[in-house]
């Protein structure tokens, strides 16, 4: 079974990717399974179960999607398997752009749209950064220039990756995605594989539900603003 891991900031589009790339694998009679990964509600399992793919949906709540992902995905590899899939795709956002869900030897693509700045691909981090395949989206909606600096400032971020554009309304640049994906090595569990970055360590106070502001309240891993030039 081919595992992916698709990740990006919110509304960047990473849902209507994947509706269109999978769209072009299933006529080939491949059986497609999703794992859509969430902080505290989310309705795109239901466009996922129009189109008539098994989906899973994991809301982390109070904790770290990322976190929360990682601590879940061997079960998810486990539901794949009993329900015969050939390919499972986990969507999940990286809320604060640190985090990444992105494993070892296993195929990472990480969505963003133009609309977000020419300057979002270096503010995103390992998510990013450390993916195979970068996928633009909205490059409809910018001009010519626009889509090529943005292009530009991605391959800065990140020069090893397949960069991609996709239109997640039409479909076009889904089925070259596609080959890609259907590229992926397989994977038969990940007990002992490395994510590809350590996530941030943030074991502080607040982590652990301290709500009051104060040195007194502030414990554990904690990091300071420097502000002895401010007149």
């Amino acid at each position: 079974m081919r595992f992916i891991t698709v990740s990006g900031p919110p509304s960047s589009g990473k849902t209507s990717v994947i509706l269109k790339t999978l769209e072009a694998i299933r006529t080939e009679t491949h059986r497609v399974g999703i794992v859509k990964f969430d902080c505290l509600s989310t309705y795109d399992d239901q466009l996922y179960m129009k189109a008539g793919f098994p989906v899973k949906v994991g809301l982390s709540g109070n904790l770290c999607p990322d976190h929360f992902f990682i601590s879940n995905v061997e079960a998810c590899i486990d539901w794949a398997y009993r329900k015969k899939l050939d390919f499972l795709i986990s969507e999940s956002a990286g809320l604060c752009n640190r985090c990444s869900p992105h494993i070892k030897e296993v195929l990472a693509v990480c969505v963003i749209d133009c609309l977000s700045g020419v300057n979002t691909p270096k503010k995103v981090g390992p998510m990013l950064k450390l993916a195979d395949i970068v996928v633009i989206t909205k490059g409809d909606i910018v001009s010519q220039a626009e889509r090529e600096v943005f292009c530009f400032k991605v391959k800065q971020a990140n020069p090893k990756a397949f960069i991609t554009f996709v239109n997640g309304i039409t479909g076009q640049g889904a089925f070259d995605l596609a080959v890609k994906l259907k590229g992926a090595p397989d994977v038969f569990n990940l007990e002992g594989k490395r994510l590809r970055f350590s996530m941030p360590a943030a074991l502080c106070s607040y982590c652990l539900g301290e709500t009051r502001i104060g040195e007194d309240y502030q414990t554990g891993n904690l990091k300071k603003m420097d502000f002895e030039d401010v007149v």
